[in-house]
């Protein structure tokens, strides 16, 4: 029996963040229960509420509780609690706590879970034969399985995914309703009676169009053993995921992978791999402690790992990824995959290649049907499934360094985990704003502000390239499902300044429909704004002071008319100054140089009088007379040769000119090869930076001349259009890399290995960069340096970057939580637009 009245208390409480598809509920009722808590907990479009009668001491342990022992994969922003008038007399008997039905009225303003990697107690379930479950591929439980892939709406109930085709059995009902199971109010809950079940179609077998079903545990074993057999004898196979389709074939036979590129007409891009434990992991590579937390953990991102000259390994196909230094590797993460890679172990098979399931430049497929059309010319066999994918989502990647995890691709698992963004003075009344991102590697960002100023930004998941109709397609379906699902109405969208951004185009007409504010930001001041926001939001950093921004790319539109990659800023969420850049010359062709690294070295070397150099004989003789003959009356007469002074293309420049990468077949190729001579030379000298024998290169850092002059900087620009002041001594400083390119040339004229000029001008880079930051801070008096942008994707130039600026007193800021690459752009424009609208 309780106490009176006056010894209990009566709480409502309201709990956010992500608070749904996490067994958040089953968790509130089991400690309930465990603390004799009367009421009931449901969900609402706004978080989890809850109403909740004790005796005092009971209702505090019950709070703590749901501050400190929330369910692993739940994210608790706020637990707020409001007294209410207590019932003057207790109701006999035990305390009774009900979960109830979830309430549809409100703002939509939870968080939901991304999906999850199944967890070690379904594992276990999926491989005993004693349990009802095994083998069945769709096993999942509150700690695991699909979440934001099936979800329809909010709040999170069966009836709002693409679970609510598949009616629960009595046992599966059973279980959702008990309190003491691991499946209560599991809503992705089924067995081999009720639930999902896979697909299989292969070419020359079966009725045309007509799929085989695995609705027993026999069929579908029958239809794994079909796949695992398919790709024991060099088949490839399409096979769906939480997200999309993959493209599989074993990594170990050199004709499957070199078929797959063939057919997928993807010549040189590496494949990522999938492999069952990290102990297989560990035969290929060198993986840390936090790389194996990464690989073993609950998102199961593709990690890029440093490969290892172990014996007894893997014997990966050449083809995989070829002479790189790094393999994307992954380990299972749905039942399916563990099946999967368990009946390929029973055949010998250790590891798969899990590439997405695309035709080149086209988004990753969902649809069953239309994978089979698509991707029929590629694959032998799909293994698809009658559960249907409602937010396409390709595979996360990240890497480490110096002690950092970054993200290269943030998607499953990760997105659209909201980020913070810094708050604006209360009542400020920033809009709620769409944040249209860039055209390479696209994300959209949607920010919902919050009345205290503060503001939770969703990041949508990667997107791709949207230079396509179909590609902007997914970018206009990941918009219309972020908008619904979390309710937010943009008053004003920012996006990136460049003229011919599908994106941008979009804004500027959607704007003008509507007649909403558009804030045009610079795409290099988003890079660094990006990196400002999210060091803000985890409290290293206040956002309200600048920083010297390193924004080191390929591409982006400048101020001046010309293209920017080369840059360095002073800049604050508001504004930013063009402090220094790289020295400009002629990208002939434009967009087309990107493709053809030969010519945009051709280019560098006409700039500076180097053509006639004898070590530039190697570069010439790769381009036949015609091509030297149209590219030099391109660069003299400026015809479609903008002027750039972009670092990403600097570097694909001097691939060329080793003799490295010359043509590339995919985007970044000449980069990614030059990193990885610098790393073999690096290794070959047993990880010293630089070489011993070669050390950093010449380069020169002065004030802009004449001769530079079309790289002049317009003055200092605001976010929205603004100009603030400027002096002559703020005039940009230019790093002339002219000797580098001497010195690469002498070089190869002296027989010095390529991969040791390729290590040197690696080094030459991170001092150039670490100098003229150094300059800009004696200049401006600020010591804080952030880096951001594609160019720092490279491993090498991040840490031996950082290193020399850290080793010179400045406090580095590297984002952890958002890629460096395009990825982090529409992140940056949300901030920047944030703080310009904010102050209107």
């Amino acid at each position: 029996m309780r106490g009176p009245a006056e010894h209990r208390r009566h709480v409502a409480v309201h709990v956010t963040g992500i608070v749904q598809g996490v067994g958040m509920r089953p968790f509130v009722y089991r400690e309930a229960r465990a603390h004799r808590i009367a009421g009931w907990v449901l969900n609402a479009p706004d978080g989890v509420h809850i109403d909740a009668v004790g005796s005092v001491p009971d209702i505090e342990a019950f709070l703590e509780g749901l501050r400190g022992h929330a369910p692993a994969a739940a994210r608790i922003d706020a637990v707020s609690v409001r007294d209410m008038e207590c019932p003057d007399e207790p109701e006999p008997g035990d305390p009774r706590f009900a979960i109830l039905a979830s309430d549809a009225d409100g703002a939509r303003t939870t968080l939901v879970s991304p999906d999850i990697a199944t967890c070690d107690d379904c594992l276990r379930e999926l491989f005993d034969p004693a349990d009802r479950r095994y083998h069945y591929p769709f096993i999942n439980c509150t700690n695991c399985g699909p979440r934001f892939t099936i979800i329809r709406s909010l709040p999170y109930d069966r009836a709002a995914t693409s679970m609510d085709a598949f009616p629960m059995c009595p046992e599966c009902a059973a279980e959702y309703a008990d309190p003491a199971d691991r499946r209560f109010h599991a809503q992705p809950d089924a067995c081999f009676a009720c639930g999902p079940h896979i697909t299989w179609r292969e070419h020359g077998r079966g009725a045309a169009g007509a799929p085989a079903l695995g609705t027993t545990r026999e069929e579908s074993d029958a239809i794994i053993e079909r796949c695992a057999e398919l790709l024991e004898n060099g088949g490839i196979v399409a096979i769906k995921g939480l997200g999309g389709f993959h493209l599989a074939c074993s990594a170990e036979d050199d004709g499957a992978v070199r078929e797959l590129r063939r057919r997928k007409r993807r010549s040189g891009k590496p494949f990522a791999i999938m492999v069952r434990t990290v102990r297989d992991a560990q035969s290929l590579c060198s993986v840390d402690a936090q790389e194996c937390e990464l690989l073993a953990g609950s998102i199961r991102p593709i990690v890029l790992l440093a490969r290892s000259d172990r014996e007894g390994g893997i014997d990966l196909a050449h083809d995989v990824v070829r002479d790189l230094p790094e393999i994307g590797v992954m380990l299972p993460y749905t039942p399916l995959q563990h099946l999967i890679m368990a009946a390929c172990a029973r055949r010998g098979i250790r590891a798969l290649v899990m590439t997405s399931g695309n035709i080149s430049g086209e988004p990753i497929e969902t649809d069953d049907d239309d994978a089979w059309r698509r991707l029929g010319p590629i694959a032998d066999a799909l293994l698809g499934n009658d559960r249907a994918i409602l937010s396409r989502y390709d595979d996360s990647v990240v890497r480490c360094a110096g002690g950092h995890v970054l993200p290269v691709r943030r998607a499953r698992g990760y997105a659209p985990r909201p980020l913070p963004l810094p708050r604006v003075e209360a009542g400020a009344a920033a809009p709620d704003l769409l944040a249209c991102g860039s055209e390479q590697k696209a994300t959209l960002a949607l920010v919902r502000n919050d009345p205290d100023g503060s503001a939770a930004c969703f990041l949508s998941q990667h997107i791709g390239d949207i230079e396509r109709g179909s590609t902007f397609e997914a970018w206009r379906d990941a918009l219309e499902r972020l908008e619904s699902l979390f309710g937010v109405d943009p008053a004003a969208l920012a996006c990136d300044a460049h003229p011919s951004y599908l994106s941008s185009q979009w804004a500027r007409r959607h704007a003008r429909a509507r007649g909403i504010p558009l804030v045009e930001v610079q795409h290099h001041h988003a890079h660094i704004a990006s990196v400002i926001a999210e060091s803000a939001a985890r409290g290293i950093h206040n956002a309200d002071e600048p920083v010297i921004g390193i924004a080191f790319d390929g591409t982006g539109a400048g101020d001046d008319g010309t293209v920017w990659g080369g840059e360095i800023l002073v800049a604050d969420l508001r504004g930013f100054t063009r402090a220094a850049h790289l020295r400009p010359w002629r990208l002939p062709g434009g967009v087309a140089s990107i493709r053809d690294a030969r010519r945009c070295a051709f280019s560098l070397l006409s700039r500076d009088g180097l053509l006639g150099h004898v070590g530039a004989a190697p570069l010439i003789e790769m381009l036949s007379e015609q091509e030297r003959s149209v590219t030099a009356t391109m660069v003299e007469r400026g015809i479609n040769s903008p002027l750039t002074s972009s670092m990403g293309r600097f570097l694909d420049a001097c691939a060329a000119i080793l003799g490295i990468c010359g043509r590339a077949t995919y985007e970044g190729e000449p980069a990614i090869e030059l990193e990885a001579a610098a790393t073999r030379a690096l290794k070959r000298d047993g990880g010293a930076m630089p070489s011993s024998a070669i050390q950093g290169l010449p380069y020169a850092i002065h004030h802009a001349t004449e001769r530079d002059q079309d790289a002049q900087a317009r003055p200092p620009r605001e976010a929205g259009g603004g100009r603030v002041p400027r002096s002559e001594r703020d005039d940009p400083l230019v790093l002339d890399m002219e000797s580098t390119v001497l010195g690469l040339l002498d070089g190869i004229a002296a027989g010095i290995d390529p991969d040791d000029l390729a290590l040197a001008l690696h080094e030459t880079v991170a001092q150039a960069a670490a100098d003229a930051a150094r300059l800009v801070s004696l200049r401006t008096g600020i010591r804080t340096v952030a880096l951001s942008g594609g160019v720092f994707m490279n491993r090498l130039l991040l840490t031996r970057t950082a290193a020399l600026l850290e080793s010179a007193g400045m406090r580095v800021l590297i984002p952890t939580t958002i890629p460096v690459n395009d990825g982090c752009i529409a992140y940056g424009q949300a901030a920047v637009a944030r703080a310009h609208l904010a102050r209107r």
